[in-house]
């Protein structure tokens, strides 16, 4: 007998729960937390609080007759595009001081929209509803942060647009090896994949080689353990790379990159499966890669480094 695809909705939806459980632990406070190091001069890890700095000037794009003329009759007579996000997720999506949803994310949107000649209605969601939301017609694509993986694409169809993973950083000058790091104290904030999984496995590798354990020192906030490498009481941060990128944007020079990223997937848009938008938002992000807006928006950002070359219709590497 064929699966039941009831079940695999609701272990999909369960999937969600868990993966988006872990980046509210890891990012209830980001946007708050490097807004404070920013204006602050991250003095001290107490100095959290202020809001978050946010690029002054959002790229506009123009409407593409060709591409917008691929865009489904329903939503194209519409006029809008709904968009089911979750937040805060900074700096890809949450929310300004004045409550309005912003970040890369919504800054690239707003152009996928533009380009389509229609105009974007952010609707906000629990995570785990986004998914069954667009299978149900209640959204036309969901933006936040979503890994194409191939248990979502069961269920929904992604358009890749990002690149994302584990990132490092030092304080600038430094010569910090992610892949060379025993004996060394680096940051991270609890419950993360980073303090979980990846340190507590290199730091293995070094006492099993004889060397001394990675120092995992874990924050309760990002900001905390961003600001304990930018005073020196550790060697260097792990975090997503949207994450520490962004905090080395923040940091204004103080941090920067240590390694490369690594573990990296791809973010995706998840539209309804078989549906001719997927195509529409494709055609759009190659025209704003082409044309390069694309690079301008992931540039306001600070995260060039996950920018991608080559959109595609599920793209997932696992």
């Amino acid at each position: 007998m064929a699966d039941d695809p009831k079940q695999k909705v609701e272990a999909t939806v369960l999937g969600e729960i868990q993966d988006r459980r872990t980046k509210i632990w890891r990012l209830a406070a980001v946007f708050a937390a490097t807004g404070a190091l920013a204006l602050s001069g991250c003095s001290s890890s107490s100095d959290s609080g202020g809001g978050s700095e946010t690029p002054s000037t959002a790229v506009q794009a123009d409407k593409v007759d060709e591409i917008a003329n691929t865009v489904p009759e329903a939503i194209k007579s519409s006029g809008k595009l709904i968009i089911g996000v979750n937040i805060p997720y900074a700096p890809n999506e949450f929310k300004d001081e004045s409550g309005q949803i912003v970040g890369f994310d919504v800054d690239l949107m707003n152009a996928i929209a533009g380009t389509l000649g229609l105009t974007p209605e952010y609707r906000e969601a629990d995570f785990a509803k986004i998914i069954p939301s667009i299978q149900g017609g209640s959204f036309n694509v969901g933006m936040s942060s979503f890994t194409d993986s191939k248990e979502r694409e069961e269920q929904v169809d992604f358009v890749t647009y990002f690149s994302a993973g584990t990132l490092w950083a030092q304080p600038a000058g430094s010569d910090i090896d992610p892949d060379n790091a025993c004996g060394k104290k680096v940051a991270v904030q609890a419950t993360t994949v980073q303090e979980t999984d990846e340190l507590p496995a290199r730091s293995q590798k070094c006492t099993e080689a004889g060397q001394p354990p990675i120092e995992i020192i874990p924050f309760d906030s990002q900001d905390a353990a961003t600001n304990a490498v930018v005073l020196g009481q550790a060697d260097a941060m792990s975090a997503d790379s949207p994450v520490t990128l962004y905090a080395i944007k923040q940091t204004n020079g103080k941090l920067e990159p240590a390694g490369e990223m690594f573990d990296s997937a791809p973010y995706g848009w998840p539209v309804e499966k078989g549906s001719p938008l997927a195509q529409s938002l494709l055609q759009a992000l190659e025209h704003l890669i082409e044309n390069g807006q694309y690079k301008e928006i992931a540039t306001n950002w600070g995260l060039e480094q996950g920018m991608i070359d080559k959109p595609v219709i599920n793209g997932a590497v696992s």
